[in-house]
């Protein structure tokens, strides 16, 4: 090893979202984490949705609109339908007279 082009390597702190601290070796000397192995669902079992950059929000978001507009656009059909049953009701009396 070349001298003095290594950066030290020493005990770090590693603290994590849930309030988790322990102890490392890093060459820094804190390190931040948003998920670790006590708070991860593979280690602890329970089913829990990580999310840190918002995506699973902006899913559900982008689902309830499409659920929404299909919603909509089934009432618009069903609308539809009425009106051309009603008129050919009419033409079918028109016919019949």
């Amino acid at each position: 090893m070349k001298p003095k082009i290594h950066p030290k390597y020493g005990k770090a702190i590693v603290k994590c979202a849930c309030g988790t601290t322990f102890e490392t070796g890093s060459t820094k000397p804190e390190l931040l984490t948003e998920i670790c192995s006590s708070c991860h669902p593979l280690y602890t079992g329970k089913k829990k949705i990580v999310d840190s950059m918002k995506r699973v929000d902006k899913f559900m978001k982008k689902l309830e609109k499409k659920e929404k507009f299909v919603a909509e656009k089934a009432k618009r059909t069903a609308a539809k339908k009425t009106k051309t049953e009603k008129s050919e009701k009419k033409e079918a009396a028109a016919e019949n007279k």
